[in-house]
């Protein structure tokens, strides 16, 4: 056995132990799920590969899947659940550029559930290109004062807390401009409004700053870097979106394949069903082991260009796979009656195939639209020539905007 086998069997077998004295010491069928993520927390077992003391063991970050698989297999609580944009986005942001009073401040309530987090970047004039953005944060003395608007932010009527990316220099060309915080939802000023999907739900919503005041200690990041710790956000978005790892034939094409036994034991396989089943089921395998591959590979901090690959892979794939579910479903996949006005209690969950179809629309579009993944690709994992940019280095205040 050489050193680095000696080495990741000690890593593992420490997380191991560490699970186990999870589990034993809060069985999860007698534990809240508060407590349970809290204890999980303190062991280090919230993310292994983050630092010691902020719910992390320091260790390679592949070991996160033994958590997963052991705390899942025992009924114990998942904190991607509850609070994805906070756990996927939030937790990464923090604990790279965060100081040690944010990392203490925010890391724990945030996997526990307690503070939900959403996430303030896309604007009626700023979607794709983020950095357009117009939202004013204008200091004084010890704080900021911000107005503006933002709008499809997912979950914004649970959040304790945002993360805000603002203008702070508009005489700065627009991505060297801008000021990354973190905001009081519940700050005067802060007004939350739903925005109405056609599954019924408001899970987004629109968000708008009347004078909201935001302390100089909330901002991640120096004055003027908004945009090089939004990448932090925006790359760990397009992992969490799209480079989740599920068990093979589960999610999506697990739907699929349960509605095509359901024709067959009808005596209805058709042929041509069969083969496009087939299809998509390889292709969400492969992009599956490729997820598999890319998180073995990563380590903490910003992700790679490469995450937008299995963020573009899943937005178009899930969409192929409930179109192919709604046609196994026949006349039956037409039906949805559940057009109700909700406030959901969490992102992208859907309790129909019907209702799965109609929430995959969104999946092109949310944490950056299939169009500039491609764009992403193409310039900085192939090397292809980028966009002509003739505002790239103009002053924001220079720039035309409709």
């Amino acid at each position: 056995m050489t050193v680095v086998d000696a080495a990741v069997s000690s890593d593992e077998r420490l997380v191991r132990d560490r699970v186990a004295q999870l589990l034993s010491e809060h069985p999860p069928s007698s534990t809240s799920s508060r407590e349970f993520l809290g204890a999980q927390y303190d062991l280090g077992l919230a993310w292994v590969h983050f630092p010691e003391g902020y719910g992390g063991l320091g260790l390679s970050p592949k070991l996160q899947k033994i958590v997963m698989e052991e705390v899942a297999a025992a009924g114990g609580p998942n904190p991607y659940y509850r609070n994805p944009i906070g756990y996927g986005m939030g937790a990464p942001t923090v604990v790279t550029h965060g100081s040690d009073e944010q990392k203490q401040r925010y890391l724990r309530p945030l996997f526990t559930g307690e503070e939900i987090w959403c996430q303030l970047f896309s604007e009626p004039g700023a979607g794709s290109d983020v950095a357009s953005l117009s939202t004013r944060a204008v200091r004084d003395g010890d704080e900021w004062i911000v107005n503006g608007q933002k709008v499809w932010t997912t979950l914004a009527h649970l959040s304790r807390w945002g993360m805000l990316v603002a203008r702070t220099d508009p005489e700065a060309p627009k991505h060297k401009g801008m000021t990354y915080f973190v905001v009081d939802m519940h700050a005067p000023g802060v007004e939350v409004k739903p925005l109405r999907q056609m599954t019924g739900e408001a899970e987004f919503n629109e968000v708008f700053f009347t004078d909201v005041r935001i302390p100089d200690s909330e901002r991640l990041g120096d004055v003027g870097e908004g945009w090089r710790v939004s990448l932090t956000t925006l790359m760990n978005e397009r992992v969490s979106i799209g480079g989740a790892v599920a068990p093979r034939g589960s999610g999506a094409i697990g739907q699929a394949m349960a509605l095509w036994q359901r024709r067959v034991e009808k005596g209805d396989a058709d042929p041509v069903l069969r083969d496009r089943l087939v299809r998509l089921w390889i292709e969400a395998e492969a992009a599956r082991l490729t997820n598999i591959r890319a998180s073995q590979n990563r380590r903490l901090g910003t992700p790679g260009p490469e995450g937008s690959t299995g963020k573009l892979h899943f937005a178009e794939l899930n969409k192929k796979i409930y179109e192919l579910c709604i046609d196994l479903m026949g006349m039956e996949g037409q039906l949805y009656t559940s057009y109700e006005m909700v406030r959901p209690e969490t992102a992208m969950a859907s309790d129909s195939v019907q209702k799965a179809f109609l929430r995959a629309r969104a999946n092109s579009i949310e944490g950056g639209t299939s169009e500039i993944m491609r764009n992403i690709l193409g310039e900085r994992v192939l090397g292809l020539p980028g966009d002509v940019r003739t505002d790239k280095e103009l002053p924001w205040s220079q720039v035309p905007r409709s």
